[in-house]
């Protein structure tokens, strides 16, 4: 994190486009925003839009502005994002969702720093404004499925920063979540509370599927609930305390977290929980990656041998979902093929098979 601070320092005086990419929930927004007040724009305004939360049809408009009567509802001339914030900075968050089209109209705008109002005829207005991008998408490979413009991508990726998720930076867990309680206590006026070791053990061994704003949700809730006392395993969040991230032997000690993977895994298949719940509720929340689910699938058709129908008990939704599974795995390109699963075979099964053909030899 102090490399990355750093690499943002040195970049924030510039002009220079910057690509921020993490896991939902890292801090991408809260990095622009420290690049922008260290940079010489801090004094014109920093404005952020989310390009997945926006419609395509809305998001020209927002961008770029409109004139009155270009659409229904265009009751007047608006001024886009673009053009209010001239001299200033847009952070264009998650901007691995736009459409193709989108993407072309960024390009031409990055290009020559024209902007056109929908509706509008010929009058073009040149703005001066930083751009900053963030996705917890990987752009990279988004250009080779030819699902994001590769000239798009080398223009946005000037300087590069990679939030890391906060399961690789344990260290600053107990610094994060100790700050987020005073934050609380100040804002609701109540006694600080404490954490004993016992609960930053807990704290710090936890997956944090949903990274530092999961953290700040669960600060916000002990503050509120226990304000000024001294925080335990009883007092923290049931998924926190319930599971213990560490694993200590007899023989030394030995220490493994459990990846997102295991976790959410073992929530299904050992817990009982369903999969539209433990994953699918979280992925459409930005809260895990594509890559995630993908091993997740990949985990239940190595248990299934590839058959994808007994996923549905597996992952605990009943059969009448298969057609709405399968669905959001094309939908979302999280299917992974079974052939593979199919091939694979156990050296016992082989083993037996060889018995028999010699048997029948014989």
């Amino acid at each position: 994190m102090l490399d990355l601070i750093e690499e943002a320092q040195y970049a924030a005086p510039s002009d220079s486009k910057v690509l921020i990419t993490g896991e939902s929930g890292v801090g991408k927004e809260v990095l622009a925003q420290m690049i922008h007040q260290r940079s010489t724009r801090s004094r014109h305004p920093l404005i952020t839009i989310n390009c997945a939360g926006v419609p395509e049809t809305l998001l020209e408009s927002e961008l770029f502005g409109h004139t009155r009567g270009s659409f229904t509802d265009a009751h007047r001339d608006k001024r886009g994002l673009l053009e209010t914030a001239d001299r200033g900075t847009v952070l264009l968050d998650e901007v691995g969702e736009m459409s193709m089209r989108m993407q072309s109209m960024l390009l031409r705008f990055l290009e020559s720093g024209e902007i056109q109002r929908i509706g509008s005829e010929g009058h073009h207005a040149t703005v001066d404004v930083r751009i900053i991008a963030a996705t917890n998408r990987d752009l990279f490979e988004r250009t080779q499925q030819k699902e994001f413009r590769e000239d798009l991508y080398y223009r946005l990726n000037v300087v590069h920063l990679v939030m890391p998720p906060l399961r690789a930076r344990r260290e600053d867990i107990q610094l994060l979540f100790e700050h987020f309680l005073r934050v609380m206590g100040e804002q609701y006026r109540l006694p600080i509370c404490q954490v004993s070791e016992e609960a930053i053990e807990l704290l710090e061994s936890y997956h944090w599927p949903g990274n530092i704003r999961e953290l700040k949700n669960a600060a916000e809730r002990v503050a509120v609930r226990y304000p000024g006392q001294l925080l335990t395993a009883r007092e923290l969040p049931a998924q926190i305390a319930a599971r213990r991230s560490v694993t200590k032997m007899t023989v030394g000690v030995v220490s493994t977290a459990p990846s997102i993977v295991d976790v959410l895994y073992d929530r299904m298949t050992c817990n009982g929980e369903s999969f539209w719940t433990v994953v699918f509720g979280p992925f459409m929340s930005r809260d895990l990656t594509r890559e995630t689910v993908r091993a997740i699938v990949r985990r239940g058709l190595e248990c299934t041998k590839g058959n994808y129908r007994l996923i549905a008990p597996l992952f605990n939704f009943p059969p009448s979902d298969y057609k709405r599974f399968l669905n959001f795995l094309q939908k979302h390109d999280c299917h992974v093929p079974f052939q593979h699963f199919r091939l694979i075979t156990r050296p016992q099964d082989a083993q037996e098979r060889d018995v028999t053909a010699g048997a029948k030899a014989g």
